[in-house]
């Protein structure tokens, strides 16, 4: 069995209504078995500070709510084992360059606008037929990867050109527009090709890979962008022969 332990949190705290600027509050934390930092920030909402704001749902590492940053890495507190961490002190932010609602919390509207600028659903040509829409396992292999996405905002707020350039549309929504354009049963490819090929697109991302090592799901949005560079470009030499 498992010893208890007791580690301090540092949660930066900030209140858009009281507070003109961020700090750090510590509480103690008393770790029982295996707990995650999810777990952790429950215990001081709980039992220390009913105020402490953060986002949670599914506790499984689906629904993407609790993306933070943690000891200085782009993690779901619902997966951080607080052991594993190996550490007496756990730092608690929300994620870096994005206006801070409260706490923990942040703004994801720009984010999620994103993603809707690309038509993040299936769109077919002809009339969806009677029984299920069947894929190749070599068909389905193409999206196994980016279709995982959970769209947690890490990659966005890792991301230095969208720290400086709020058109771009980031790697989430390419990485999301790939997703569909990769997709035997989608029709509009050529449409999601265009959407995306302009100078808040794919030809702004700098290749910087911040957003793979953000992501906590192991997705590469830059190979997506590349993937869909390299499908524009194919399908204008196309088009100008």
């Amino acid at each position: 069995m498992l010893q208890d332990i007791e580690v301090l949190f540092k949660i930066r705290r900030f209140d858009p209504d009281v507070d003109t600027m961020s700090r750090f509050e510590s509480f103690p934390v008393q770790v029982k078995g295996m707990m995650t930092v999810l777990d952790g920030l429950l215990q001081v909402f709980e039992e220390q500070d009913s105020t402490l704001s953060f986002r949670f749902a599914c506790r499984e590492g689906v629904c993407g709510s609790c993306a933070m940053f943690i000891n200085g890495s782009y993690r779901l507190a619902c997966q951080t084992q607080i052991r594993e961490l190996k550490t007496p002190e756990i730092s608690v932010n929300p994620l870096p360059h994005l206006k801070v609602i409260k706490d923990l919390v942040v703004d994801l509207d720009p984010f999620f606008n994103k993603i809707e600028q690309v038509m993040p659903y299936l769109e077919t040509l002809t009339a969806p037929p009677e029984t299920e829409q069947v894929q190749t396992q070599a068909e389905r292999k193409l999206i196994n990867e980016v279709i995982d996405c959970i769209l947690c905002g890490s990659c966005y707020s890792a991301c230095p050109v969208v720290w400086f350039n709020k058109e771009y549309l980031g790697p989430a929504a390419l990485t999301k527009a790939y997703r569909f354009v990769a997709d035997s049963r989608d029709g509009l490819s050529p449409e999601r090709l265009n959407q995306v090929s302009h100078e808040d697109g794919i030809w702004r991302c700098h290749t910087v890979f911040n957003c793979v090592e953000a992501c906590p799901k192991n997705i590469q949005p830059a190979d997506a962008i590349e993937k869909l560079r390299k499908k524009t470009i194919s399908r204008r030499l196309k088009f100008w022969k």
